[in-house]
């Protein structure tokens, strides 16, 4: 005989009962029927499970950015930074003045030309042109200025009237000249006519001196004047050296000093 109806909903409340309670222990529910997602379960009949309340707990600040997650960036827009440029300082002005001078020293160095070259030299000492004098008693008056604000070019001999004057070279008379600043002169061309050798203000030529002669080193050209604008109390050689250019002209060429060429290796 079949169960009573009753006892035979009892029986399928209690089945489904504990249904559910398996289905809960299942999805990870506690042993007084808490599920651990927070949520209230509702057991058969009129029994209830309640969340237990947690304690209140202060939590920490949330910070709420506003920049966009890197992972919604496109990946092209994502630059590497790059540091701004350094701002040009203008250089303290206590440095100002400093410069203004290097400024005016440079200046002043760049207006200042090249000393020119040193002229080609004979190779060897030359003889002094006036008898009985020694190199001590000359003197460099090379750029010693003169009449006009010219420079002298030459060395001047300061020896007694009718003192022979003498071949400082072998070579060649080029010309004997009679001009009003240089009175009687000779130019002597060396052997090679490289050089002219300029003797001035004679108070006369030797014996039979011509254009044309050879002369030999010390062999007699003349004698010590004060022809031509030399002071009339004043007798002396006035000697010169010049460079003689392509065209070989005597009365033409580059100034040599003969100031060192007279007195090297002498006293």
């Amino acid at each position: 005989m079949s169960a009573p109806r009753s006892e035979w909903l009892t029986r399928l409340a209690l089945v489904a009962a504990l249904a559910v309670i398996g289905w809960m222990a299942w999805r990870g529910a506690g042993p007084n029927g808490t599920d651990t997602s927070g949520e209230s379960t509702a057991l058969p009949g009129d029994a209830t499970i309640t969340k237990p309340v947690p304690h209140p707990t202060t939590a920490p600040p949330v910070k709420v950015s506003r920049t966009r997650p890197a992972a919604e960036v496109p990946f092209q827009s994502i630059k590497p930074a790059v540091p701004a440029p350094a701002a040009a300082t203008a250089p303290p002005s206590s440095t100002a003045p400093l410069r203004a001078r290097l400024k005016e020293a440079l200046s002043e160095v760049s207006s200042i030309s090249a000393p020119a070259p040193a002229a080609e030299q004979p190779s060897r000492a030359l003889l002094i042109p006036v008898a009985g004098v020694k190199a001590t008693a000359l003197h460099d008056m090379f750029e010693e200025r003169r009449g006009g604000g010219r420079k002298h070019e030459a060395i001047d001999i300061l020896m007694p009237r009718g003192t022979p004057v003498i071949a400082t070279e072998e070579g060649v008379v080029k010309k004997l000249f009679t001009s009003v600043p240089g009175g009687l002169t000779v130019y002597e061309f060396d052997r090679e006519g490289r050089y002219c050798y300029y003797y001035a203000h004679l108070d006369s030529y030797a014996s039979g001196l011509h254009e044309g002669q050879l002369l030999k080193r010390g062999e007699l050209v003349g004698y010590v004047g004060t022809t031509g604008n030399a002071p009339k109390d004043t007798p002396h050689l006035h000697f010169a050296i010049f460079l003689l250019d392509a065209d070989k002209r005597w009365w033409k060429g580059t100034p040599i000093n003969p100031y060192p060429l007279l007195t090297a290796g002498r006293r």
